[in-house]
């Protein structure tokens, strides 16, 4: 069985992944950081190149991937879940818990980071945020079998309540 992370960028995904793998003896895999090796690049410079269909594409390969495989803790990037299939892959195996912050935690947390690339190209930071979560959140909130605010929380809270719904579970 595996542990699905899915939210928006900067809901601490990453973070709590690190934390997790090592407590419940499970290999984190992070998804983006997959796709970085396998481009060559960083994923602004894919998306630029190819386009967001060739990155989605790319990124619904490796979720069937994974779904194949065991004893994973899969960090998925914020947009896994624009694409039914990928929560369906995953979920073959696995156990998803969507990690969610608000649009102020999520500003603080990822201003200023040049390896997320714009999403829609037209806005402005915080719109961009506002926008795209309006559409995502009913996409996570089907897709997850639990959710978790990290608003206020450190990242060892976090993982401790993921944690303990995991080995409930």
């Amino acid at each position: 069985m595996n542990l699905i992370l899915i939210g928006y960028r900067g809901t601490g995904k990453s973070a709590v992944s690190q934390l997790l793998s090592e407590s419940l003896g499970l290999k984190a895999i992070g998804m983006d950081a997959e796709l970085v090796s396998r481009f060559g690049k960083s994923i602004p410079e894919f998306v630029e190149e190819k386009g967001w269909d060739a990155f989605r594409d790319e990124e619904s390969k490796l979720a069937r991937e994974l779904g194949l495989l065991n004893n994973l803790l899969v960090d998925c990037g914020g947009g896994i879940i624009v694409r039914n299939e990928n929560i369906e892959a995953l979920q073959e195996n696995g156990r998803v818990a969507w990690l969610r912050a608000s649009v102020e935690t999520i500003v603080k947390r990822i201003q200023g980071d040049d390896q997320r690339p714009s999403l829609t190209g037209t806005k402005s930071f915080l719109d961009e945020i506002k926008e795209v979560l309006e559409v995502r959140t009913p996409l996570y909130e089907k897709a997850a079998d639990l959710s978790f605010d990290t608003d206020g929380l450190s990242v060892d809270q976090v993982a401790q309540k993921i944690q303990s719904w995991w080995h409930k579970a």
